[in-house]
């Protein structure tokens, strides 16, 4: 997938205004501010990752499994969690057991499921990986006040609700 920076300035979004009365220019404003910050966030997040050789799909797979108990998740689990389709976490599970991070083996209570767990190797990644990741996230997060991270979530969960404006046909 190819994101594009959001640009178009003011100047262009007042004529676009003049044109078409629907544009509430603080919403687009908003919404362009909002796209190009995330864009920027990803970017940074594929460059953390890769350091340890992961994507954030697999990253979040691996943090699913380091906090559930030793019986680990079925594929299916894992992508309700995830919010993704099984077929893609079927790719990104055959990535990690690949590179010997997970292992997959029947379900204790019913053998004709899979049971995803992580290996020694997978475990010691994280254990390795998780003290920089969270130093990190901090230094993401750094110029926001704790009054303004808070803010931050409900104005996001707000932001989040409008989503199916964009979704209905």
């Amino acid at each position: 997938m190819v994101t594009l920076r959001p640009f178009v300035n003011r100047q262009a979004l007042e004529q676009l205004a003049n044109i078409f009365p629907e544009l509430d220019l603080a919403s687009v404003e908003s919404c362009l501010a909002f796209l190009a910050t995330t864009i920027d966030v990803y970017a940074a997040l594929d460059v953390h990752f890769a350091r340890y050789g992961l994507s954030m799909g697999k990253f979040t797979l691996l943090m699913q499994l380091f906090v559930v108990d030793e019986k680990g998740l079925t594929p299916s689990e894992c992508a309700e969690r995830a919010g993704v389709t099984r077929a893609t976490i079927t790719g990104l599970l055959d990535g990690l057991e690949r590179d010997g991070l997970v292992k997959r083996q029947p379900y204790p209570d019913d053998r004709r499921m899979l049971s995803v767990q992580l290996t020694d190797k997978g475990r010691q990644l994280l254990s390795q990986m998780l003290p920089d990741h969270f130093c990190r996230t901090t230094g993401l997060m750094a110029n926001l006040t704790d009054k303004e991270k808070k803010t931050l979530i409900e104005l996001l969960a707000k932001l989040k609700s409008g989503t199916p404006a964009m979704l209905e046909p």
